[in-house]
């Protein structure tokens, strides 16, 4: 009897439902050519929804996205929705009562896309981003105080706790592990500044690493000076895990490194529960309904599930499709300048797959 996986499915908003519609049908051929079934159950979370109930996400919204083994997320933003309700009230709620307690980003530069970096190809780009999910300053801890006055005091604190920190790192040291690459795990972090906060990381950076994980290699960098070495050398890059705001900031530099927003893919993590995932750009409404938008960051996401679930042959099979598209078929990433449609974009990778 073949494995079957059940998945909860998030379309959401502006054209995360047309790039997820191309993510279950590459999906779909993977698992008809690898033997193992999926089953999708799709929620209307989002934009829409919010405008017509005035709810985000239902109360019983958590229990029922446990009891599945991945979520696919397409966007979530709406033009006629003010910014950060439905980012706190469904992304990161999810992330936090689902405790997706690491971002996983890889950050690869494929054949035939263009990069912004001079001189630089795929050879040169290909590393991966772990970065802490629930703590730092998105927690939320710290306040407001005279608000609207000369006098007006606005604190939000950056707050970690030892069991977020070793889990983290764990994590990090465990997936450059089995990565296998240059099996250099790197902290990115800010030292000379974040005293207390950064001794904690690095303190626990080392004791780990010396302890547990003695065949990875450890290095540091400051955050500024992993910006400018992205940009200047990204091929001394393996992994790098870092803090939830710093992770925040790098990835979206990393991305637009590798051809942009409609490339990029994400996982939200929880190695002991459920893990969604998602493409790193937005739900860009000016495309709705126009059957125009990149889909392959959405598809990539679908392969990084895969291989979340230990379908690995079927997620290389889909990156190797993606690759193949991106090196002989598309002319640009852009929307309206693939060459191609969004649904025929997903056509021809779920061919080669």
């Amino acid at each position: 009897m073949k494995k079957t996986y059940n998945i909860a499915v998030i379309p959401g908003d502006g054209t995360g439902p047309e790039v997820t519609r191309e993510s279950v049908k590459v999906l779909k051929a993977a698992s008809g050519k690898y033997g193992f079934g999926l089953n999708f159950h799709e929620y209307d979370f989002g934009g829409e929804r919010y405008l017509r109930t005035g709810e985000t996400l239902p109360d019983s919204a958590i229990d029922e996205l446990k009891k599945f083994d991945a979520i696919l997320l397409g966007a979530i933003g709406h033009p006629d929705v003010k910014p950060g309700i439905l980012e706190k009230g469904i992304l990161l709620r999810l992330r936090f009562e689902l405790d997706q307690y690491i971002n996983l980003r890889p950050v690869k530069l494929y054949p035939g896309v263009n990069t912004p970096l001079k001189d630089k190809g795929p050879e040169h780009i290909d590393y991966v981003v772990v970065r802490e999910n629930t703590g730092d300053v998105y927690t939320g801890s710290g306040g407001v105080t005279m608000k609207g006055t000369p006098h007006e005091v606005a604190i939000q604190n950056m707050v970690y706790t030892r069991m977020q920190v070793d889990r983290c790192l764990k994590y990090a040291f465990e997936y450059t592990r089995k990565r296998n690459k240059k099996k250099t795990l790197a902290l990115c972090g800010k030292t000379n500044v974040l005293t207390y906060v950064f001794d904690l990381w690095e303190r626990a950076f080392h004791e780990m690493g010396e302890k547990h994980f003695p065949d990875i290699k450890r290095e540091y960098y400051h955050v500024d000076a992993t910006c400018m070495w992205m940009v200047k050398n990204p091929e001394w890059f393996d992994v790098i895990v870092t803090t939830n705001m710093f992770g925040d900031i790098i990835t979206d530099l990393g991305a637009i490194t590798q051809g942009g927003m409609g490339i990029a893919a994400g996982g939200n993590i929880n190695p002991e529960g459920v893990s969604m995932f998602e493409p790193i750009g937005g739900s860009a409404p000016k495309y709705t309904g126009k059957n125009v938008i990149n889909p392959l960051a959405a598809i990539s996401c679908g392969a990084m599930m895969l291989e979340h679930l230990g379908e690995e042959k079927a997620a290389k099979a889909i990156e190797n499709a993606i690759m193949d598209v991106t090196a002989n078929k598309l002319k640009d990433l852009a929307a309206g300048k693939m060459g191609y449609s969004t649904t025929e974009v997903g056509d021809l990778v779920a061919e080669r797959v």
